[in-house]
């Protein structure tokens, strides 16, 4: 049986629990059509899950009972986060969602120089971050920050252990043994990343020049791979 994730903002503390979020009262009334008696997973989205019962069905409003509680475990070790230039809106809508299934823990949109779409709508990539995260049973949402220029990424990934910047002049990847735990992922515009940019990473030594093998991958097509290989 299909196990059925909700995460928000709930409180575990007593036995029962009104969800009050009118559209997820009205997903689990009347899209998944559950009924008194059903049970449904709730999480807080910090690591902690609820088994409930569900014991009333309101207009806008599910009452559920508390069965037990437990700590999701289905986290990485790692804390990687996904430094990603700028795509087409719908490529990278589709990197958030599946980065998010992949276990990434943080994303930051960049700003680079050949960065073509600048606008962002953040509620609506929470949105897919949220479903991503319930669809794949995960126990924390990823943060997406607001877009940041490059200069200022850079910055923000001092405070990584180590930065993989992906270019195809960089050392394969598969040759790299990954120890650290706190991992930075760099991928570029469509155009890719420009002379100056790949210059500017020589000036710290947390970052490493690498690639995803001898073909030029799509923007979305390398930022996928690179989660995964950067998780394991």
């Amino acid at each position: 049986m299909k196990k059925h994730l909700f995460i928000g903002t709930f409180n575990f503390e007593n036995k029962t629990l009104i969800i009050k979020d009118k559209e997820l009262a009205n997903q689990i009334k009347n899209v998944l059509r559950f009924k008194v008696s059903d049970i449904i997973f709730l999480g807080n989205g910090q690591s902690t899950e609820a088994k409930t019962e569900i014991l009333e069905i309101k207009k806008d409003e599910v009452v559920v009972k508390i069965l037990n509680t437990e700590t999701n475990e289905n986290e990485y070790a790692k804390d990687v986060t996904l430094y990603l230039a700028i795509l087409k809106r719908e490529n990278f809508e589709l990197v958030i969602q599946k980065a998010t299934e992949i276990g990434i823990k943080q994303i930051v949109p960049v700003l680079s120089e050949r960065t073509v779409k600048t606008g962002l709508k953040i509620e609506r990539l929470e949105k897919i971050i949220k479903e991503a995260s319930e669809q794949s049973g995960r126990g924390i949402l990823p943060i997406i920050t607001e877009p940041m220029k490059f200069k200022d990424a850079l910055a923000h990934a001092q405070n990584n252990q180590i930065n993989l910047f992906f270019h195809l002049d960089g050392e394969n990847l598969n040759k790299i043994r990954l120890t650290q735990n706190k991992i930075g992922l760099f991928i570029g515009p469509e155009g890719g990343w420009s002379d100056p940019e790949v210059a500017e990473i020589k000036k710290s030594d947390t970052f490493t020049k690498v690639s995803l093998g001898k073909l030029t991958l799509r923007g979305e097509t390398a930022a996928i791979v690179a989660c995964y290989l950067g998780l394991q």
